[in-house]
């Protein structure tokens, strides 16, 4: 299962499945798949299909479905992780890819008042995402939001658990571990909030704990923000895996 061949196709209508541009270049060209022959692709919404190559094009390959595994690779758990792009970019895709690999659905850039990166271009973010969802056999790729301000995004509804990252304490909701914070509020729906390099402002804190959110520490060490932010997939994967 280590070696196994996935594709993506965004294309399915009818029971026939489309792999195009660059999917379709390295099914024919590169790996040199034929007529005939029984590849697996999936849909990046939870699905993996088995199916049978119609027509090998390297720019357009069309494929019948012989059969679906709904919630392939899925996680018994909903996260977003909501991270404020660091100041290297190649941080940033890297915290993305890894979260990915662990499990984690949709991922939101914030731009916080201390945010030295005030601009995030998604596209390329995406093309890492779709890369790690198939190297870690997963059938659904995570969602990218575009960027938003912190402030905007605490005035969003959200349900289930709602946890922030922050190093502020504050005496009348202080600190708790994400370790038990998972392990005292039971929910499986859960949001978290991932501050840049100078951590969020008072202001943004005093908003989330209004909203409802959680302050959470992550342990004694001093993390950077992409690590803070896997290790907080990671905690929310051993949990509930």
């Amino acid at each position: 299962m280590e070696n196994m061949e996935i594709f993506y196709s965004e294309n399915i209508i009818g029971g026939i499945c489309r792999l195009e541009g660059d999917e379709a270049a390295h099914c024919v060209k590169v790996l040199r798949h034929r007529t005939g022959d029984i590849i697996n692709v999936i849909d990046g919404q939870g699905t993996l299909m088995k199916c049978s190559i119609l027509e090998a094009s390297p720019k357009s390959a069309s494929c019948q479905v012989l059969e679906s595994t709904p919630l392939w690779g899925a996680h018994p758990y909903n996260l977003t992780l909501a991270v404020c792009p660091t100041k290297n970019a190649d941080r940033y895709e890297w915290f993305a890819e890894k979260a990915c690999e662990i499990g984690v659905d949709t991922i939101v850039p914030l731009i916080g008042e201390r945010s030295e990166r005030k601009v995030f271009k998604t596209d390329r973010l995406c093309r890492i995402l779709l890369s790690a969802t198939k190297q870690s056999l997963k059938a659904a790729i995570p969602q990218v939001r575009e960027p938003l301000s912190v402030k905007d995004f605490l005035n969003e509804p959200a349900e289930g658990l709602k946890l922030i990252a922050c190093c502020f304490e504050n005496e009348n909701s202080p600190r708790i571990s994400i370790a038990q914070a998972l392990r005292e509020y039971e929910c499986k729906k859960i949001t978290i909030l991932i501050g840049p390099e100078g951590d969020f402002s008072p202001e943004e804190v005093a908003l989330a704990l209004e909203k409802g959110y959680l302050p959470i520490h992550l342990g004694a060490s001093r993390l950077r923000t992409e690590t803070a932010a896997v290790t907080a997939a990671s905690a929310v994967y051993f949990r509930y895996m």
